[in-house]
């Protein structure tokens, strides 16, 4: 961009005062915005000075804007734009001075605001892309300082994106959060923005590499694939990428606070005013209903239990939230009750993105004071066993309120405990490789499963009456139990559910049902 294109657009409204006709035709290199008298330190060769004229004296106002001419002159400017609103127009002597020294000189008319006048520059030279593929220096500038006060990252895209005047973006992560976008862009849905990064359209490129887990990752996608050239796309994923780090270290800072929670919970009910202290320190209210998740990924591995769980939390986005590791390792969270939902849908994509490693949670009750806490953790922890025991290979998430069948509260005790059970329960009945145990199990199974009928259990397995009579006696002998007793029922349908390998069907050969008395035996 030269100056003579600068001083012809005509929404700037720019009047030129002194020029000699050679130095229209230089070409401008950057923008600087400077109210000094001597503002030679901080301005580049060929770059457009904009000033408001404060330092202006009337007293001493030649010797002044000969000062400040110079200045201009030995930094090697392009062009001084100066404002008129200070004083209704620009002075005689400065332009006498710029003419004399060689500076060419326009006015700025009040109604334009500098930054109009810079983003106007800037934006024309990025469409002149053809020699300017680097990010301009005041823009850089202004990033680094979003950055350095750790400023939200959709203020960093908007102001990445700003001269690009129409361009869209989306900064998401690798679960489908979306965690920025350009002014205007079509929001996404969660499914939309997890295909991208291995999608077809557009440009989808990784923000990063270093990410400790892979529910930590981001990615920029620009629906035009020819908005941004790469070297420029290449600056800017490198800005988002220190907002992404910047994100990190303050996770890491708040899964201190929450371990020490996460400890307190673990030793059981605490005092009120401990756990409000264990709360606050995390960032948490202490009047509002919570719920608590845990999270694993395998043994050793609670680092990427911790990451996805602060992906949920982040989605959820209803608050403050605590996201830290108890005392044995497993991860856990503490969130606003209404985020629920929100971890509920993103929990898939957060498994797709590390498809090989099953990532089991669970999810408490809401607990309606702090006190709750410790009890909601413990049914958290009760849904995670139970989602590992259903689904072992595979990643889930169980809610305790999904533990609603006595075969659904069964998941939740350790395998080892089921079996012993089962075994000590059933006795002869469980004695694998037997054939007449396994048909009186078989016949007490469609036993229990036809409510204690034994019309009906006969016409289920094609006996007689009398045969069932027979052998329901044999189990009755065998296991101790009288099937009379309601108790003695539900102690032997639990033992068969606890046979019931992990994510099976439960043992009825018609529907999950409660053994009642309500049948005539």
């Amino acid at each position: 961009m030269h100056v003579e294109h600068l001083l012809r657009d005509e929404s700037l409204g720019l009047r030129l005062l002194w020029a000699a006709p050679a130095l229209l035709a230089r070409e401008i290199s950057g923008v600087t915005v400077t109210d000094l008298e001597d503002p030679a330190r901080f301005v580049r060769p060929g770059e457009v000075v904009l000033s408001g004229l404060v330092w202006w004296r009337a007293e001493d106002e030649r010797e002044a804007a000969a000062r400040f001419v110079r200045a201009l002159k030995d930094a090697d400017v392009a062009l001084l734009l100066a404002g008129e609103e200070m004083h209704g127009a620009v002075p005689g002597p400065l332009v006498e001075a710029c003419a004399s020294q060689g500076v060419p000189v326009a006015a700025v008319p009040p109604r334009i605001m500098f930054r109009t006048i810079t983003e106007a520059v800037y934006l024309r030279q990025w469409g002149e892309l053809s020699r300017h593929h680097a990010m301009p220096e005041h823009l850089r500038a202004r990033l680094d300082r979003l950055i350095a006060q750790d400023a939200d990252p959709r203020e960093v895209l908007a102001t990445a994106f700003a001269p690009l005047a129409g361009s869209t973006a989306h900064l998401v992560t690798a679960a489908g959060r979306t965690v920025a976008t350009t002014p205007g862009a079509t929001p996404l849905a969660v499914w939309e923005a997890a295909a991208l990064p291995g999608g077809d359209t557009g440009t989808t490129v990784p923000v990063g590499a270093d990410a400790r887990t892979p529910y930590e990752r981001w990615y920029l996608h620009l629906p035009d694939a020819d908005a941004v050239p790469p070297s420029l796309l290449h600056e800017i994923t490198e800005t988002l990428d220190r907002c992404r780090q910047a994100d990190a270290r303050r996770r890491a800072a708040g899964h201190r606070a929450a371990d020490a929670l996460g400890a307190l919970l673990t030793r059981g009910p605490a005092e009120h005013a401990t756990v409000e202290e264990a709360l606050r320190s995390c960032g948490l209210t202490t009047d509002g209903a919570c719920r608590v998740v845990v999270a694993d990924t395998g043994p050793g591995d609670a680092g990427h239990a911790r990451g996805a769980l602060a992906e949920a939390v982040a989605h959820a986005a209803r608050g403050p939230a605590a996201v830290g590791r108890l005392p044995e390792g497993t991860a856990f969270a503490v969130l606003p009750a209404d985020g629920q939902d929100a971890v509920t849908e993103l929990w898939p994509h957060l498994a797709a993105c590390a498809p090989d490693t099953p990532l089991h949670g669970g999810t408490s009750a809401s607990a309606g004071t702090p006190r709750d806490l410790a009890a909601a953790l413990v049914q958290a922890s009760y849904a995670l066993a139970a989602a590992r025991t259903t689904a072992p290979d595979a990643s889930a998430l169980t809610d305790v309120a999904a533990l609603a069948g006595v075969d659904t509260l069964l998941t939740g005790i350790p395998a080892e405990v089921r079996a012993a059970y089962s075994s000590t329960v059933l006795g002869p009945l469980d004695k694998a490789g037997s054939g007449s145990a396994a048909m009186l199990l078989h016949t007490l199974e469609t036993f229990l499963a036809h409510d204690g009928s034994w019309a009906r259990t006969a016409e289920a397995l094609h006996l007689h009456v009398n045969t069932v009579h027979y052998r329901i006696q044999r189990v009755e002998h065998l296991t101790r139990r009288d099937l009379s007793r309601l108790v003695d029922r539900l102690d032997l349908w639990a033992a068969l559910l606890c046979r019931t390998p992990p994510g099976a069907s439960a043992p009825t050969s018609r529907r999950h049902t409660r053994p009642s008395t309500s049948s005539a035996r």
